[in-house]
């Protein structure tokens, strides 16, 4: 999927999650797993967690058109993470050599 963040897109690999999926999420998979998105109905200001993720990633929260409305580091075992502004879809992005472009192109060259 393309997401455009700062007038720039980038294409992004995900894989999306519906029912159990959107629940579970990340949790108890490898740092090497897919990126998933969590695609809503409707907006939303839903908090996440990070219970049972053993590893960082980044959740990218995004409007119904792909950009990026937020984007925030999230480590392990996090009670709440919440988004300022509501979202349609939420992309988590486990923090890997294999996402590193896309979150360079995110966060910039500076250390997750």
């Amino acid at each position: 999927m393309k997401i455009y963040y700062n007038k720039k897109e980038i294409e992004v690999p995900v894989r999306s999650v519906s029912g159990f999926g959107k629940i579970s999420g990340l949790m108890f998979r490898s740092r090497e797993t897919e990126n998933l998105l969590f695609d809503l109905e409707r907006e939303s200001r839903m908090a996440i967690h990070s219970y049972f993720v053993f590893f960082p990633f980044l959740a990218v929260w995004l409007d119904g058109e792909n950009r990026v409305l937020e984007f925030r580091k999230v480590r392990s075992f996090t009670f709440s993470v919440s988004p300022e502004k509501k979202f349609r879809k939420l992309v988590e992005i486990p923090i890997n050599s294999e996402n590193e472009g896309i979150i360079e192109f995110l966060v910039g060259r500076r250390k997750v």
